[in-house]
């Protein structure tokens, strides 16, 4: 993704503004220009914000449309490599009973951290950039990170989904006393 580097990345929609709580709307044209555009827009942003995933809200608008690209990094020193994937009106079909909480940040909610319990396993339904309807299987940290994506399309974040304030910490404590040691 370093073609990536000298573009400009858009502004990340922050907690509280009205786009984070709106239900994202269905893509029905995916090789348009612009949804190809946003996709694009998307790719930019989350590369050069450090994330390993982000959603259309996420840069103010409203389309059925996440990045996945789960990369080991500051945020998330064990985060297994996957290439960066446009995810298209995705659907969960099926999810694990078992459910297993794990500590969770967002692009879109700087400086916190939150305990969120997420299914272990979920298969899923999605289309990707070029319109090819795609059936997976995702688990652990992968399945998270889908979840995560998905209920920003919900009109959801991931405050939303704690089942405590007592699990919300800020990121600084976060790091001092959860986050792996490398």
């Amino acid at each position: 993704m370093s073609y990536l580097k000298d573009k400009q990345y858009t502004d990340i929609a922050q907690l509280g503004h009205p786009v984070l709580k709106t239900p994202a709307q269905v893509v029905t044209e995916i090789q348009s220009d612009e949804c190809q555009d946003l996709i694009l827009k998307m790719m930019i942003t989350v590369e050069q914000a450090g994330g390993v995933g982000i959603a259309a809200p996420q840069i103010f608008n409203s389309k059925r449309i996440f990045i996945m690209c789960s990369k080991p990094n500051a945020r998330y020193p064990d985060a297994p490599l996957m290439e960066p994937t446009a995810i298209i009106n995705p659907e969960i079909i099926e999810a694990s009973i078992d459910k297993e909480k794990g500590w969770e940040g967002c692009l879109s909610v700087p400086s916190i951290r939150g305990l969120v319990p997420r299914h272990k396993q979920i298969k899923v339904k999605y289309y990707d950039q070029t319109g090819q309807e795609h059936h997976a299987v995702f688990t652990d940290f992968i399945a998270r990170v889908f979840q995560h994506e998905l209920d920003h399309l919900d009109g959801l974040t991931f405050v939303d989904r704690v089942e405590s304030v007592q699990d919300l910490v800020s990121e600084s404590y976060w790091y001092a006393h959860f986050a792996p040691k490398g």
